[in-house]
């Protein structure tokens, strides 16, 4: 408890030193709307600094405590009386300079200015604050009421100048924390944490207040012709953000969605510059590095809309998942709701043309998306364009075959790549012409990694093996009539089953290589997401990847997720069945999927294949030949009959057996043939599969 003062002094100089302005709303804060009764306490003053700015002495007599209380009561009415006797006091000379500007600029009533003046000089005012304190905690209908009784306007005028559409709320100028109480400073939330300061103290252009959230854009990297692959929605696009700019049409909203990487941001700058106007970005962070939330990139937003009305520029709000994707709060739906019902407005009324990126689009109410002019989705290049946009990026870094290999990756974006090129660029003349692409390569590949993404080295598909012959695989149909038939038909749906190392993925790399057409391999743990929907996403993107390339798809392990939906125990099991169904159903190219674990299989999606091809072991007949054949290329002694014999006896050979134990002589050589048959021998033997009885002939 506060020691008890000795002193009877009620004021010291009958005078403050405050700002009249600021002493008027004090007062008005003190005795007409009642904040004396927090501020005389039972122990003097609750806010000293206050009571000495206002000219009273902090010390009180508390044995007299009412006869002081009422004395510095009547004092208080006494000066609010002469402040009140006064013409209106002016605001700041520069305060007042930078209302008007604003004003002009986003057409603000008398009241919006009043208020807006207000909130920017509470907010450099300690003391104006601390005496708003003594009013306590405001709901939003309070809010008005004091202000109202501050600022010598109509209760009603001030409810509507901070309505969601008020000028003041439209701009983002000013907007009222709507949510439970707050001290009155509280309830203000400004355009940015700079905006009072900044109007309060410095002559500036009203554009100059958006610098720390609304930023020039660089120069693209990239040009019309890098999107080639989505050249009807690029022609549609610039036909109409031509018209529409020439016209200065309001309403003007373009939304882009794609995965990370996908040339979103290069595609806005390249528009900006087709239309000849300057573009401005909605920044993720202020001018000190802290992330600006989604609330206040909108503020910003609405602000920029406002600034810019009059200007050649187009706004892109990039992340725009930020503010389009539902709710922050997941507990509370006010939130959404009310942005939603801004957005709804404000993709009508925006006087500057808005180009919003997002990488996901799932969440967006379809109220929402509806109103949008056109909506672009932005897949992954395929690799022939890939090809071209590196080329255009390596300024002759790298040679086309190296190109060829950097193209492979559809998680290496232009950036990432821009990057890597800009490094080499900037050290080139110290490294030799041999180090160029590894460097390149490297930098790319730490990047790729950060990004959870597989190196460019395990992009590369493996050759065949050099003893690969599809007249060794051992199975119902003639792999090679098989391929001559897919060949004319053009398209086929191929399940390729059978226990490991039959061959079934080299299978698939010989008829892309029969067909001379590109093979796209996907492995099940490529496909499946982390979250809901992500699977099914990247199971449609692969086969319109396939279909954009004319490539092969081939899906390796698919018994990972296509498991029999009658076992499922989750509905994302169901779903992702589900979702190879469809694109089977419209997928007319060539599709292969290759499993160990046929019996796991979904039979909805076994009776969606043309062709079920089991791949056996190899046949005596078949081991005898391969065994004979790689004595050749391992440079051994002719293997004996009783060798052969011997290798015909094993029932669970396979085409990867040969192809371990070639890649083990190398290490490991073998000295006879006697060697070789032991080393097939022993990878039989780990797997623990009975062998058959000699003789047997498939």
């Amino acid at each position: 408890m506060p020691r008890r003062k000795s002193s009877s002094l009620v004021d010291r100089q009958n005078q403050s030193c405050l700002p009249p302005l600021v002493e008027r709303w004090i007062l008005r804060l003190l005795v007409s709307l009642n904040g004396h009764q927090k501020f005389l306490t039972t122990h003097g003053f609750s806010h000293d600094p206050l009571a000495e700015a206002l000219g009273f002495s902090s010390s009180l007599d508390l044995d007299s405590e009412d006869f002081v209380h009422k004395k510095v009561l009547a004092r208080l009415r006494q000066r609010a009386r002469i402040s009140e006797q006064h013409a209106d006091y002016p605001l700041p000379a520069l305060l007042q300079d930078n209302i008007d500007r604003l004003a002009a600029l986003a057409a603000l009533s008398q009241t919006d200015c009043k208020i807006l003046a207000f909130a920017i000089m509470i907010h450099n005012h300690q003391i104006l604050d601390e005496a708003s304190n003594c009013l306590g905690h405001l709901s939003t209908l309070e809010l008005y009421r004091v202000l109202a009784k501050l600022l010598d306007l109509a209760e009603n005028d001030v409810r509507l100048a901070l309505s969601p559409r008020g000028l003041l709320t439209r701009s983002g100028l000013l907007t009222v924390e709507r949510q439970g109480t707050e001290y009155l400073c509280g309830k203000f939330n400004l355009l940015s944490y700079t905006f009072a300061d900044t109007v309060f103290s410095t002559e500036c252009e009203p554009e100059s207040l958006l610098r720390d959230l609304v930023t020039p854009a660089s120069q693209a990297h990239l040009t019309w012709q890098d999107y080639a692959h989505v050249n009807e929605s690029m022609m549609t696009l610039r036909a109409y953000i031509s018209k529409a700019a020439a016209r200065r049409q309001q309403g003007v909203n373009i939304l882009i969605h794609g995965l990370a990487g996908t040339g979103k941001s290069q595609l806005a700058r390249i528009l900006a510059a087709h239309v000849h106007r300057e573009l401005f970005e909605v920044a993720f962070a202020d001018e000190e590095g802290d992330s600006v939330s989604g609330e206040r990139r909108l503020r910003a937003y609405r602000a920029a809309q406002c600034f810019f009305a009059n200007r050649e520029v187009v706004l892109v709000f990039d992340e725009a998942e930020d503010v389009l994707l539902g709710n922050e709060d997941m507990f509370d739906r006010r939130p959404a709701q009310s942005r939603k019902a801004w957005l709804n407005r404000t993709l009508e009324e925006n006087p500057v043309p808005a180009l919003w990126l997002s990488n996901n689009t799932d969440c967006i109410d379809p109220a929402v998306a509806r109103r949008f002019d056109m909506v672009i989705e932005l897949p992954i290049p395929s690799r022939k364009h890939r090809a071209r946009i590196l080329e255009g990026l390596s300024h002759e870094l790298l040679t086309a075959s190296e190109i060829s290999v950097f193209a492979q990756s559809d998680a290496l974006s232009p950036a990432v790549a821009q990057k890597a090129f800009s490094v080499v660029q900037l050290i080139k003349d110290d490294l030799s012409a041999h180090e160029i692409a590894p460097t390149i390569k490297r930098l790319t590949n730490s990047t790729l990694k950060a990004q959870g993404y597989r190196a460019l080295d395990q992009m590369e598909q493996l050759p065949l093996p050099a003893l690969y012959d599809p007249t060794l695989i051992n199975c119902e149909r003639d792999p090679v009539k098989v391929a001559q038939g897919i060949k004319r038909a053009g398209s086929a749906r191929l399940c390729l089953f059978g226990p490991s190392g039959t061959g079934k993925t080299a299978y698939a790399q010989w008829i892309a290589q029969e067909l001379d057409t590109p093979l796209i391999v996907k492995k099940a743990s490529e496909l499946m997401g982390m979250y809901v929907g992500q699977t099914e996403k990247k199971i449609a993107h692969a086969f319109a990847q396939a279909k954009d390339e004319g490539a092969i798809l081939l899906i390796d392990e698919v018994d990972s997720f296509l498991l029999d939906r009658r076992s499922a125990r989750t509905s994302w099991e169901v779903s992702m069945v589900n979702e190879m169904l469809t694109q089977l159903e419209s997928f007319d190219g060539i599709f292969i999927a290759a499993t160990n674990l046929m019996e796991n299989l979904d039979q909805a999606v076994l009776r969606r294949f043309d062709l079920k091809l089991k791949f056996h072991y190899l046949a005596p007949e078949q081991i005898k030949r391969l065994a004979t054949r790689c004595c050749e290329t391992l440079q051994l002694e002719d293997i004996s009959t009783d060798e052969l014999t011997a290798l015909g006896c094993l029932g669970n050979l396979t085409l990867g057996d040969f192809a371990t134990v070639a890649r083990q002589h190398r290490f490991c050589p073998f000295t006879s043939a006697r060697d070789l048959v032991e080393a097939l021998q022993s990878e039989c033997t780990i797997k623990e599969v009975p062998a058959r009885s000699i003789g047997f002939v498939h």
